[in-house]
């Protein structure tokens, strides 16, 4: 499939746009720590309930706001506030993502200023138009379907001519099905590859190359 028409660069940012284990360590870590002061469970048992709502919501803080009133902001804020000295810029990355043409979109069921963050200390902040988080979905995560439909609606663009680059291959399936191309970035090419898959490259430097490469074809 050709990226000639593709006119709205949708993406992921953990693990798509940077490798997130080194800070991810730090936010895991927050977050039990943060589960176990809300709820009273032990390490083990926050740890536990961290797994689990992520699995079964798409995000932790959905399922601690349904079963233990947590204030989602107040978590989002507190268990993102990590060191962020850990990330490194990365010109090529820069120079590729500048060169799209169209507009530029971060779409990650992170919050808490996390993107912002991020995108600050990879020196890409400029180069996106708008970050929508999980807080701007309304707390409805990916790969639910309404978190797609309002991305849609707050950036106001067609799914038909539009990209979405993610390092996770199910949050893929509804954004195809919406009308999006679709690319997964990762070490795994998956096999089979499901129809709901357009593109895939090791990383996103290799994807962007390509779809610069098709933009001229």
């Amino acid at each position: 499939m050709s990226f000639a028409g593709i006119r709205t660069w949708v993406f992921d940012l953990d693990n798509t746009l940077y490798p997130a284990r080194a800070l991810y360590d730090e936010i895991g870590e927050r977050m039990t720590r943060y589960i176990e002061r809300a709820t009273g469970f032990d390490t083990a048992g926050a740890l536990e309930i961290r797994e689990r709502y992520f699995h079964q919501y798409g995000a932790t803080v959905v399922g601690l706001m349904r079963h233990h009133d947590i204030d989602a902001r107040d978590f989002l804020l507190d268990v993102h506030e990590a060191d962020h000295s850990v990330l490194e810029p990365d010109a090529e990355l820069r120079a590729l993502i500048g060169s799209l043409p169209g507009r530029r979109i971060i779409f990650t069921n992170g919050g808490g200023g996390h993107a912002q963050r991020v995108l600050a200390s990879l020196k890409l902040d400029d180069l996106f138009d708008t970050v929508f988080d999980i807080e701007t979905a309304a707390l409805t995560p990916k790969p639910q379907r309404a978190c797609y439909e309002r991305l849609l609606t707050h950036c106001g663009f067609d799914a038909r001519g539009a990209l979405l680059i993610e390092d996770t291959l199910h949050n893929l399936e509804p954004a195809h099905d919406m009308g999006f191309q679709t690319a997964l970035v990762g070490v795994v090419h998956p096999a089979p590859r499901p129809p709901y898959l357009d593109h895939w490259a090791p990383h996103v430097k290799a994807l962007l190359r390509l779809a610069l490469d098709g933009q001229t074809r």
